[in-house]
């Protein structure tokens, strides 16, 4: 089996090269690869990156690859439409005319955040912003374009890699006394290696059973707000010795409205990965059994120690 990954550089791209490199040969592409590889690999200029399929021939395109500045995209909204809508089309329609699968990775951000209980597939989308509606043109257009497609919407996503929610914890309680973290808007962290282990186990179910082929949420079990997940994250830190000046019950809750945002954020970010488990034979660990251990992996050997005074 030969596989394309597009996007290894990101969070999720650099743990798919991991899950997936036993499944057979991987050429995995980053946005800077261009030069080097000579092949395209830019997702601005969307029409280019059919050539790179058709010359890597693939059985499995990867699309790792995302535009995911979500206050940005509102007043970038062309850049986002290319990187999220067109680009994943264009690799879907050519991932269907060399005989390929393609695999692809959307957002809680197509739902509109109403409610309570988790979303499942089939349930009404609805994004709130130009992010959201993006991912949702994406997923729509990588549909139509293959047949043989696996989609994952997925939230809240982190790694011990790379810039995300976790890190900045622990840099700004480094730097604070106090956080302020909102309390209002509820989902599931995810990470990025349980997503890359669940493609890897759904890419070899695809290939043997076409029939497995569709949208599915993947997300990790359980649920928290922003700010249980600050406080579970400094928690962690605190019991690995970490030199910290902000103890998990002084990060302050605050609604989402006390901060301005040019995008707006959905309220319920909860995705029902019922689907995914039942189809695939698969169990979703609790978020914050994933949380635990990036936070582990991400601090290093001097922070650790007596608390900050």
């Amino acid at each position: 089996m030969k596989i394309l990954l597009f996007g290894k550089n990101g969070q999720l791209g650099w743990e798919l090269q991991r899950s997936l490199a036993p499944l057979g040969e991987l050429v995995a592409l980053g946005s800077g690869d261009a030069g080097g590889s000579g092949y395209a690999t830019d997702f601005r200029e969307p029409e280019r990156l059919a050539d790179t399929v058709r010359r890597i021939a693939p059985d499995v395109v990867v699309n790792a690859a995302a535009y995911t500045a979500v206050d940005q995209a509102e007043s970038d909204a062309d850049t986002a439409r290319r990187v999220n809508a067109l680009a994943p089309g264009v690799l879907a329609e050519s991932a269907r005319a060399v005989g390929a699968m393609m695999v692809h990775y959307s957002s809680d951000y197509v739902f509109d955040g109403s409610g309570s209980g988790p979303r499942h597939e089939a349930d009404a989308t609805g994004p709130l912003n130009v992010y959201g509606q993006t991912k949702l043109d994406g997923e729509r257009a990588v549909a139509a374009g293959c047949a043989r497609h696996l989609i994952l919407r997925t939230s809240w996503v982190y790694a011990a890699r790379g810039g995300n929610f976790v890190r900045k914890v622990l840099q700004l309680a480094q730097e604070r006394e106090r956080l302020t973290v909102v309390d209002d808007q509820v989902g599931a962290p995810t990470g990025a290696d349980l997503l890359a282990d669940i493609t890897a186990h759904a890419v070899r179910a695809l290939a043997a059973d076409a029939g497995k082929a569709g949208l599915y949420h993947a997300a990790a079990a359980g649920q928290t707000s922003w700010n249980g997940y600050a406080r579970f994250v400094l928690a962690q830190a605190h019991a690995l010795g970490m030199r910290l000046r902000v103890a998990p019950e002084c990060v302050d809750a605050v609604p989402t409205s006390a901060f301005a945002t040019a995008a707006r954020r959905p309220a319920n970010s909860r995705l029902d990965s019922t689907r995914l488990v039942t189809t695939f034979g698969l169990a979703m660990p609790d978020w914050r059994v994933g949380v635990a251990r990036v936070v582990r992996e991400m601090i290093p050997g001097e922070s650790l120690g007596a608390p900050a005074a």
